[in-house]
Parts: structure tokens; sequence; C-alpha cells
């Protein structure tokens, strides 16, 4: 089969598109035929490499992966071959007294698509049979691909982390990314207020078609100065943050007394710091968030088939032209998700 891989850590000129052996499958195991594969910015951070985290080469990654059951192993169940389906990212033990309890993504073992095990660039992946669902409704497989990371994330970081009220005001930074234009629709979806912050007009009109209350333009406007006017100088209940360093002071201060400030990643960098006086003294929450659990996304499923939430695709690049997705990625210039079709 033909996939995209690196031997080497390095920019977008490492990625190989070449011929590579198919993946066997387990008894339990599913084998899809991948029809598209949605990137996202983990997967630059693996092309680079993260510091202090071993990648074993070559590799082939990819988290959110749709398509169709070419084979399935003798044990499975649950699906059969030429069903539509799309693969819930995160890979677990399934033995833990954490993935017994429903916390998978607490599994000492646990991984993601393209990390430990290769992913979807490519033309065919393997995958456990607990990880094969079939597609809601009548999504497109770019679509069911856009969905997996960013829902599941966003909706634990939002009802499982910071515990959200209807009524609430959420300050949802990057509403360009995957994981911003999904966390704007579910703040709507549960009668909370958005505040949404990008970097052009354009990204932010598009926040707006999905439910965005207010917008702001961080290339030309102060993110807290704006939150302070647009709440009346309160502040808001919540930051759903994922940017890191370059937002993170501007974050803690839009927050309002007993605010909670959620983040599930540092694509400008993690090194930021607290002041822990006005921390302690505005009775704030910093509340780290990472993956989610396999209900939660079929929650987020079920809404999605019904058409009260819906993924959002930029654009889609041939696998071949991988190495042209990574950049248009890298220039953040996208607005949703960025598809890959073998």
């Amino acid at each position: 089969m033909k996939a995209i891989r690196f031997h080497e850590h390095g920019g977008p000129e490492v990625l190989r598109y070449e011929d590579v052996p198919e993946p066997q499958i387990k008894p339990t195991e599913v084998l899809v035929r991948v029809k598209a594969c949605a990137m996202n910015h983990l997967d630059l951070w693996l092309r680079r490499g993260i510091p202090g985290r071993k990648v074993s080469l070559p590799r082939i990654i990819g988290s959110d992966i749709s398509g169709e059951v070419a084979a399935a192993g003798e044990l499975v169940r649950s699906v059969k071959p030429g069903q539509r389906v799309l693969l819930s990212p995160g890979l677990s033990c399934g033995q833990c007294a954490h993935c017994v309890a429903g916390d998978d993504n607490f599994c000492r073992q646990y991984s993601i698509f393209g990390t430990v095990e290769d992913g979807g660039y490519a033309e065919y992946v393997k995958s456990p049979e607990v990880n094969v669902i079939p597609i809601p409704g009548n999504l497109s497989f770019d679509e069911a691909a856009a969905v997996p990371l960013v829902f599941l994330t966003a909706w634990h970081m939002l009802l499982n982390r910071a515990r959200i009220k209807a009524g609430e005001t959420v300050l949802v930074l990057g509403a360009g990314s995957g994981v911003g234009s999904a966390a704007i629709q579910i703040v709507k979806l549960l009668q909370g207020r958005v505040i949404a912050t990008a970097g052009n007009d354009a990204k932010l009109a598009k926040a707006r078609e999905l439910g965005a209350d207010e917008v702001i333009n961080h290339s030309a406007q102060d993110i807290a100065e704006e939150v302070k006017r647009l709440t009346g100088r309160r502040g808001v209940d919540i930051v759903f943050e994922h940017v890191g360093s370059a937002t993170w002071p501007k974050s803690f201060a839009s927050l309002a007394p007993g605010g909670r400030l959620v983040t599930c990643g540092a694509t400008t960098g993690y090194d930021a710091g607290v002041d822990i006086r006005y921390l302690f003294s505005r009775q704030l929450s910093v509340l780290g968030s990472f993956m989610g659990r396999k209900d939660e996304l079929l929650a987020a499923l079920r809404f999605i088939g019904e058409g009260k939430l819906r993924a959002v695709v930029d654009r889609a690049f041939p696998l071949a032209e991988a190495r042209a997705a990574h950049e248009h990625l890298e220039k953040r210039e996208q607005f949703g998700k960025v598809i890959l079709h073998p």
C-alpha cells in the first residue's frame, strides 16, 4: 500500500510517499480502508520531534480517520466489511482500573493513532474493534474524519473538566482551529455565551456563523481589554485555552472571580507563569485536559448525527501532497480541519 512516512525528524521535506506493507490484523482487530484522514497540530509536533518523547521510526502519523471496513478479525462482532466507519483516536489497554471505570484516557498505556501505533496517512490502517464506530447520519468521509479528536477534546474540556453551566460565558481562543470551532458549537448547544478570538476578520466571520456571540481580532485588539469591555468588566466564567505562552497572561486576565481556565495544549509554547496571589485571591481554577472518554465521543457523535453539531472542513489534499498540507497547516491560515485523501 501507499503511505506517508518520515524516517527522521525535521520539516515537511522529511515526509516520504512510499510503498509499505499492508497491516496484518489479529482476531480482535479491524482493517480499515482509509477514505479520509484529518490533520492535527500533533502531526506537526511528531514530525518535528517532541523533546523528551521518543517516537519509533519510520512512523505513519494521523489520528483522525474515516473509511470502510476492508476486513474484520474472526472474533469481531460489531462491524462487518463494507461498513462506513470512523475511529476513536485513543488507544488503551482495556483492562486496568481506569479503563474498566470508563476513564480510558487515564490508562498508563494510553496512546493515540499515529504515535505508538501507525496512523491514517496510508491506504489502510488496523484498529482494535472497540475503536471502530459506525459513521452517524449522512456524514461524508471528510466530515467524519474531522470529528473525533477535536470534538472529543472539546467535549471533555467543557463538560468533564470545566463543568460548564447554561448561561455561562466562555472565551474560546483560536476559533479557526479544529478544537476551537468544535468548542464554539458545544458551548452554544449547552446554552452558553461565546466570545471567540482569531487572527483575521475572515476567520471571525466564520466564527460568528458557527454561533459566536462576540469576536476579538487578537492581531489588532487586546484580548483581556476586549473581554472586560464585552462583559462589563466582569470577565468570563471559562477560558478555553489551547494556544499556550502567547495567550496565557491574557487568558488569566480575562477570568471573572471564581473563573476556570481549562487547557489542552500549547501550540505557541509551554513556558507560562502564574501570579499565585492573583490565583488565590480571585479563587481561580486551572484545569488540564487530555483527550477524553470514549463515551464522550459517542455523546458528541449523537448530536453530530442529528445535525446539532457539525464538522468544519477547511480543504483537502491528496495523500501524496502531505508535504503541502503540512505547510498549509503551519501557516495557520485554515479554518477547521485539513483533510488528506489516500
